[in-house]
């Protein structure tokens, strides 16, 4: 949170960041405006505290209860990471709150930062006002108060931003805070990884035509690729640490194999293989569900009774392989229009009536913190997605169209080099999450509603810097 009182780092740093931040960043950055900062910041972490502190509880969603139990179980469950229910598990005893404002109080201090190193320090003012509108009119707070690793995407990307095209206005301890992020986040949940491996390489590869990287600034992806490198390192070492287990949190194979269902490959392999007795599932072919959560999470579905992740992991990746041997043109236009339709569902969703797992969860291991948590609006119909989304899905639509006109109209519009570059991130983190979670599991607004205020943020960057039209940020 040092970003969010900017005076007192200034003060102490002195010449330690002299390199890092400029001279008139200095001049501004004095004790007088540590107050006025003290006041913004504070505004800011309850701005995205927000639905959390009006539900009355951290917000829960039917994954919460599954993470919380892979320290107080110590083992791995599917799409479940240890190390983020080891987070959640020492929020406990206060009720979970200390993980909300970690969450919300580590989203802040990234969208100041990126305020800082595009030109936008010491304006308390323009980052609250920011994060207010961030609040009132996209998903973001909803993810920040929320007791699951989503939120990490968001911030995942403004670091592998900064450390690719801003890390000349960085101090060096805040080069390595911003790794620290990225190294937490892949472990927390494994989708980060390819989002993560995809964004980088898709930037280093634009980077290598001149004609583009002209147009950008000096790209650094050292230490972006290092610190992606060893997030992937840490996720089976945090399992091992915390739950005895050296394996990456599994279940990758089983989505993939519930989004091949829903699409109908599974159903035409089986319907020319079945009767089969080398084939397990061919007991249960003509009843299998036609959507992959009912297929993955339903009760006394065929998949738990062939023996679930791992009983059927062998026969689920054979079929996964004959099937792309026998139907390869099927698989890419399925896969193209998962990645596509992923790309364009991000209404912001609260789960309201599912949320049955995490309560069962509680009601068996923190028995104490039921009360609260039936309390709270969210058990209780206390909030309507539909309301929301009457604003969210429109502005997330619009300001990703702006960033898509900013990319291509960049020279027109003058966007300077290093807004430019944040465009770019945002375009390709929005792809990348597309297409990993379209194809590999399914189509699901949560996926890209996470990602989506990425693009309001950009949008308000460009209207702030053509307002004040500041001399270019060196490159």
């Amino acid at each position: 949170m040092t970003d969010l009182l900017p005076a007192g780092s200034a003060a102490h740093l002195g010449a330690a960041t002299s390199a890092a931040v400029n001279s008139e960043e200095i001049s501004t950055l004095t004790w007088a405006s540590a107050p006025t900062w003290a006041f913004a910041g504070a505004a800011m972490v309850l701005a995205l505290m927000a639905p959390a502190l009006w539900n009355g509880f951290p917000l829960i969603f039917p994954d919460t209860g599954g993470y919380l139990l892979r320290p107080i179980e110590g083992d791995l469950a599917m799409g479940r990471s240890a190390l983020y229910g080891l987070f959640l598990y020492l929020g406990i005893p206060l009720s979970f709150w200390p993980n909300a404002l970690l969450q919300s109080a580590l989203t802040a201090w990234l969208i100041v930062l990126t305020m800082r190193t595009h030109g936008f320090s010491g304006k308390p003012w323009l980052s609250l006002g920011i994060v207010v509108m961030l609040t009132v009119c996209t998903s973001l707070p909803w993810f920040a108060g929320q007791l699951m690793p989503d939120i990490f995407f968001f911030c995942a990307v403004l670091a592998l931003n900064m450390l690719v095209f801003r890390s000349a206005q960085l101090a060096t301890w805040e080069r390595y805070a911003l790794a620290a992020v990225i190294v937490v986040t892949i472990p927390s949940h494994m989708a980060a990884a390819g989002m993560c491996i995809g964004l980088v390489a898709a930037l280093w590869l634009l980077t290598r035509f001149k004609s583009f990287a002209a147009c950008l600034p000096s790209p650094r992806l050292r230490l972006a690729g290092i610190a992606v490198a060893a997030s992937i390192a840490m996720a089976p070492v945090s399992n091992f640490a915390i739950t005895g287990t050296f394996a990456f949190t599994p279940g990758g194979s089983s989505f993939l194999f519930g989004r091949l269902l829903e699409d109908g490959i599974v159903g035409r392999y089986l319907n020319k293989r079945c009767p089969d007795p080398a084939l397990q599932i061919c007991s249960y072919y003509r009843d299998l569900p036609r959507e992959a959560d009912d297929w993955l999470w339903g009760n006394d579905t065929a998949f738990y009774k062939l023996g679930g992740p791992d009983g059927f992991a062998g026969e689920q990746s054979a079929i996964i392989r004959a099937t792309l041997m026998r139907y390869p043109g099927m698989h890419l236009t399925s896969a193209a229009s998962a990645a596509l339709e992923q790309f364009v569902t991000f209404k912001t969703e609260v789960s309201t009536h599912d949320n049955d797992p995490t309560i069962g969860a509680f009601k068996d291991n923190v028995p104490r913190l039921l009360p609260p948590l039936m309390s709270a609006e969210q058990q209780n119909d206390g909030i309507d997605a539909g309301m929301l989304n009457w604003l969210h899905v429109p502005v997330a639509a619009l300001t990703i169209a702006g960033v898509g006109v900013a990319l291509i109209f960049r020279r027109r519009l003058s966007v300077a080099p290093e807004l430019t570059a944040l465009c770019l991130t945002v375009v390709l983190a929005l792809a990348a999450n597309a297409a990993i979670c379209g194809i590999f599991s399914h189509p699901v607004d949560r996926y890209q509603s996470r990602l989506v205020p990425l693009a309001p943020l950009a949008i308000a960057l460009l209207v702030a810097r053509h307002r004040r039209e500041p001399p270019a940020l060196s490159r």
